[in-house]
Parts: structure tokens; sequence; C-alpha cells
């Protein structure tokens, strides 16, 4: 009886996983998820809650309204991205590339944020409440404030 019940179970599964994670181009998310690269990828509104994403290449990809809550972005390249509306909630952004990335209404509540790169990125309205921040240019105020580049 036990038997009958896991094999439905068991053939469910997936689709539950394949429901929780949706992206606009489901073969960019499986080619970020198998190669760690991802340039110009739509992933808008993908939930990549907790993802490890350490070293990706996401170079110009769009992950407007994406949830990267708890993510790991360790040594990721984020150049040009979209992030518009992403929560990113206790993620951890450290050596992160985001040069000339739209960080437009980013939550970053209690995101640990480290020696990353934000020259000449948008950051209207982010929510950094909580966050830790260091040896990056993002603060509060200061429309003349000098932010570095890496490069």
């Amino acid at each position: 009886m036990k038997l009958q019940l896991l094999a439905p179970l068991a053939l469910a599964t997936p689709l539950f996983f394949a429901s929780a994670v949706k992206a606009e181009n489901p073969q960019d998310l499986q080619k970020l998820f198998s190669t760690g690269e991802c340039i110009q990828c739509n992933l808008s509104g993908v939930n990549l809650s907790g993802a490890h994403l350490i070293g990706a290449d996401l170079r110009g990809a769009n992950l407007q309204g994406a949830n990267l809550q708890e993510a790991n972005l360790e040594g990721a390249d984020l150049t040009g991205a979209n992030l518009k509306g992403a929560n990113l909630t206790s993620a951890h952004v450290t050596n992160v590339n985001l040069k000339q990335a739209n960080l437009n209404g980013v939550n970053f509540t209690r995101a640990k944020i480290y020696d990353s790169n934000v020259y000449q990125a948008s950051m209207e309205n982010l929510n950094i409440t909580d966050a830790e921040i260091y040896n990056t240019g993002i603060g509060v105020g200061g429309e003349d404030a000098q932010i570095p580049d890496w490069d």
C-alpha cells in the first residue's frame, strides 16, 4: 500500500519544483544551473531563493523582480544586469560586479554586501535596512559621492 502511494508522489515531485522556479525562458534557467553562465538571459521573476550562484556569469541578464532571497552571489558578474525590483533579502553579495546594473527598487534588507563594484549602477529607492555594507559604494544620500570602478 505504501509503495502505491509513493509512486505517484515521486512522479509529481518534479512538477512542484517546476512551478516553484518560473522563468520567462526555462532554457535560460537550465543553462545557468548547468554551466554557471547565462549572459543576457531572461530570468525576470524567477525564484532563485537560496540558490548558490557563486561565480555565476550573468552579464546583461534580466533579473527584474527576481527572488534572490538568501542567495549566494559571491564572485558573480552582473555587469549591466537588470535587477529592478529584485528581492535580495539576506543575500550574500561579496565581490560581485554590479557595474552599470539597474538596482532600482532592489530589496537588500539584511544582505551582506562586501567589496562589490557598483560603478555607474542605477540605485534609486534601495532598501538597505539592516544590510551590512563594506567597501561598496552604497550608502545614504550624497549626490556627489565618488564611486570607484574596479577596472
